[in-house]
């Protein structure tokens, strides 16, 4: 057996419509089908494909042990675009540059503090100037 392709990540939430508008607003997802479970939630397509399936619970899950995943990932283009919508909208973030791979990282987290983070090819930095963590680049 070989690995294809990450098809989905499954984040269970007690914040539904503030998780819905994170995804969408922040990271330009579309909400779509979804079969008819009988338990609120909501599917996040990327690129066509249900890639954020939320499951809508009654109590906030704890982070320190009924939340495992570390972080999940997205590659991206439009480093600067990006960067500006976070700004505009005060969201906190962090920069990673993994030169040996040629990779920035944008480092976000969602309402229930998932760690997410978007890579966008080193050669984007030059867009960005005015941002001292690419200034190495």
């Amino acid at each position: 057996m070989a690995l294809a392709k990450l098809d989905h990540v499954n984040l269970r939430t007690a914040r539904l419509a503030e998780m819905c508008a994170f995804y969408i607003e922040v990271l330009g997802m579309t909400e779509g089908p979804r079969p008819a479970f009988g338990f609120g939630g909501a599917w996040l397509y990327c690129g066509g494909e249900a890639t954020v399936h939320l499951v809508e619970v009654a109590r906030q899950p704890a982070p320190e042990g009924e939340l495992r995943l570390e972080h999940f990932a997205f590659q991206a283009s439009g480093l600067a675009d990006f960067l500006a919508l976070l700004k505009a909208r005060g969201e906190a973030y962090r920069i990673g540059v993994i030169q040996d791979f040629g990779i920035i990282q944008v480092n976000i987290h969602d309402p229930d503090g998932n760690h997410i983070h978007v890579d966008f090819a080193a050669a984007e930095a030059a867009e960005v100037p005015d941002e001292p963590a690419l200034a190495q680049l």
